[in-house]
């Protein structure tokens, strides 16, 4: 289909010179200073400081800030390619890139230019990360029924409450906060706000045991009559929870951006290993059970490529004011199909190793771990199936 006119909307998303220019670019960087230590940091449950470090050296931290705030301005599709080759090497290194834009988008969709200004700066720049502060203990699937609060008092916002599941919380200097600001409009009384790590009264809980992306922290966050400024809310009071909506519509295409790269990195590994691996008198390669499997899983992560490139396609043009259209539908689309296929692709990839393949010697039981949680954040994958169904095309 190289070339082909015919389908203006795939030319939107076919991957240009820059985008494969861009790919080979984080792919070696990938490869030297993220890869090295991405066993390390999960035995160890440790913060991949090598790979942030990299990423800001590189500009690759946050390549979806808009250049009017001194961001790159890369494209949906130029930032799926980041946090998909980012994740082929360490699922967890991804969640640099791929959480600075679920933390900042609602600032980049809904807040005002001073609070564009003041945040997205820094984000860009490399001095500091967003996180999102969306579920808590009681509201996870049912974010509307949060019990973070925020009340008015004066030019203030005073908020209290518990989030969960709050990926990179401790490290993220900025959070964009969801919390009820009328309680009697149950969503549309939420409202969005950027709370800072130093104001006082935020404080962080002990760091999840998780089966797999151990080397990003999962923490709750406590807000404890947090102070802050009244033009610290995203947005209009009573918007946050349509601004979180539409935050996920863009955002599970990184999710999806994640699941292709460590599926990839899978079937890459797997690949070289039946190559090498030989048992009665030849390369398990040359096995036709063994070439099917490897056929399916090729095959298997193709599709969620197209699905997941054509969702950023879209992402970018509703960005850019063509309409919602059915961004939620291809989002959520994106983000369960991809997910779907990199835990099914790294299962068989441990498969194809054997008992090698079940010890932390080899990477694939890592990257089986770290794919289990694509099907389950932003959304479980029946979540996704149920926003599909609200929203057929």
């Amino acid at each position: 289909m190289a070339g082909s006119t015919s389908n203006p909307e795939f030319d939107l998303y076919r991957p240009s010179e820059e985008h494969d220019l861009l790919r080979e670019t984080v792919r070696a960087l990938a490869e030297a200073k993220i890869a090295p230590h991405a066993a390390a940091v999960d035995e160890e449950a440790r913060f991949p400081q090598e790979a942030l470090d990299a990423l800001v050296a590189a500009d690759l931290a946050a390549v979806h800030v808009p250049e009017a705030y001194g961001g790159a301005g890369a494209d949906a599709l130029a930032t799926v390619i980041v946090i998909e080759e980012v994740a082929r090497a360490c699922v967890s290194s991804s969640l640099i890139p791929a959480v600075n834009k679920l933390g900042s988008l609602p600032v980049i969709l809904s807040g005002s230019e001073e609070l564009k200004k003041k945040y997205l700066a820094p984000l860009a720049k490399g001095e500091a990360m967003f996180s999102y502060c969306l579920s808590e203990p009681d509201a996870g699937s049912d974010a509307a029924g949060m019990k973070t609060k925020a009340v008015r008092d004066g030019d203030h916002w005073i908020l209290n409450g518990v989030k969960r599941w709050i990926t990179n919380a401790g490290v993220s200097e900025y959070y964009t906060v969801m919390a009820v600001t009328d309680p009697t409009k149950r969503s549309k009384g939420i409202s969005a706000f950027v709370v800072e790590k130093s104001d006082e009264g935020v404080s962080f809980g002990a760091p999840e045991k998780k089966l797999g992306i151990k080397g990003s922290p999962t923490r709750e966050v406590y807000f404890d009559n947090v102070r802050i400024p009244a033009d610290r809310m995203i947005g209009e009071e009573g918007t946050g929870f349509a601004t979180a909506m539409k935050t996920l519509d863009h955002t599970r295409i990184t999710i999806a951006a994640q699941a292709l790269g460590v599926a990839q990195g899978a079937l890459d590994y797997a690949k070289g290993y039946v190559k090498e691996r030989k048992q009665f008198g030849k390369p398990i390669f040359d096995f036709q059970g063994i070439q099917f499997m490897l056929a399916d899983m090729a095959m298997k992560i193709e599709a969620a490529r197209q699905l997941t490139y054509a969702a950023a396609a879209k992402s970018e043009r509703v960005a850019a004011g063509g309409g919602e259209g059915d961004l939620t539908f291809q989002g959520a689309a994106a983000k369960c199909f991809a997910s779907d296929v990199a835990m099914e692709v790294t299962t068989d990839a441990v498969q194809l190793l054997g008992g090698y393949g079940y010890t932390r010697d080899y990477p694939v039981e890592r990257m089986m771990r770290d794919a289990k949680i694509t099907q389950i954040y932003e959304g479980t994958n029946q979540v996704q199936r149920i926003v599909m169904a609200r929203n057929l095309p």
